[in-house]
């Protein structure tokens, strides 16, 4: 019964992880051919469309953007993020619990009502200029600060309240305490709210379709706007593109789990 109970749980764990990464190899496997569509006929493999997404000027100015953007708001939503969660978590009990409702409906919220009310509040009443990128850059620091939050809560909850009234004790000014006793316990919660924003901002598409340039795309909106169109080789070129950053991504979670493996062993050495 056991064993049977074991190989359903099995079976059902492999039919899951089929469905998610079996269509991201199929993809990738047709980025190393001549194929015109996913399923289309394949006379030979080359690397003609990796060739091609560095060698496309456009394709290059895009990716760039997209990145920038990204590690950009990144690192607003970074800061945002952790000086309110540790403000949070050394308020009172009730602001401390109106902070975390707050912070929860903008992750609850669908993005495209965050995207609309963005554009409403600074474009249609404030009368910022799309063209300053400033509304796209809120826009995002909007949808990816909340998240950060969640991952630095868990590490404040983890740490000893008493450390920072400790290091005030022992001499140190009230920003040392925070910089050099509190942040420290708090980086890998930091740096995972960091990974997760920079993950938000290249994966979203309604924020930045109503807040961005009319001449400036991310990843998400040029891909979509290039389905639409037929231009074979740009659509190709997004499967090598396509390809990279998931691999990009594969490494990254790995050297983080290597990372994280190998700190909580020095911590039990300690």
């Amino acid at each position: 019964m056991k064993n049977a109970k074991k190989i359903c749980m099995a079976l059902f764990l492999a039919i899951v992880l089929a469905f998610i990464y079996v269509p991201i190899l199929l993809l990738a496997f047709y980025s190393f051919t001549d194929a015109s569509m996913v399923g289309g006929s394949i006379s030979g493999f080359s690397f003609d469309n990796y060739v091609n997404l560095f060698k496309n000027e456009e394709l290059r100015s895009m990716i760039f953007g997209t990145v920038l953007l990204a590690v950009g708001s990144a690192v607003i939503s970074t800061v945002l993020g952790t000086l309110g969660a540790i403000g949070a978590f050394y308020s009172r009990k009730t602001p401390r619990n109106l902070i975390n409702y707050a912070n929860q409906i903008p992750v609850v919220n669908a993005d495209v009502v965050t995207g609309f009310s963005v554009c409403v509040l600074l474009i249609v009443m404030l009368g910022v200029s799309k063209d300053t990128y400033v509304p796209l850059v809120i826009g995002h620091t909007v949808l990816c600060t909340p998240f950060v939050y969640l991952s630095v809560t868990p590490r404040l909850k983890q740490m000893d309240n008493n450390l920072y009234e400790a290091a005030l004790d022992l001499g140190a000014t009230p920003s040392q305490a925070l910089f050099k006793v509190v942040i420290p316990q708090l980086l890998s919660g930091i740096l995972s709210g960091f990974m997760l924003a920079i993950t938000l901002s290249l994966d979203d598409y309604f924020i930045t379709t109503y807040t961005k340039p009319s001449t400036f795309d991310t990843i998400s909106t040029y891909v979509v706007n290039a389905t639409k169109g037929s231009q074979t080789e740009i659509k190709t070129a997004l499967w090598a593109l396509s390809t990279v950053i998931f691999i990009i991504v594969v490494v990254i979670v790995v050297l983080m789990n290597v990372l994280s493996k190998r700190r909580q062993k020095e911590e039990r050495n300690i």
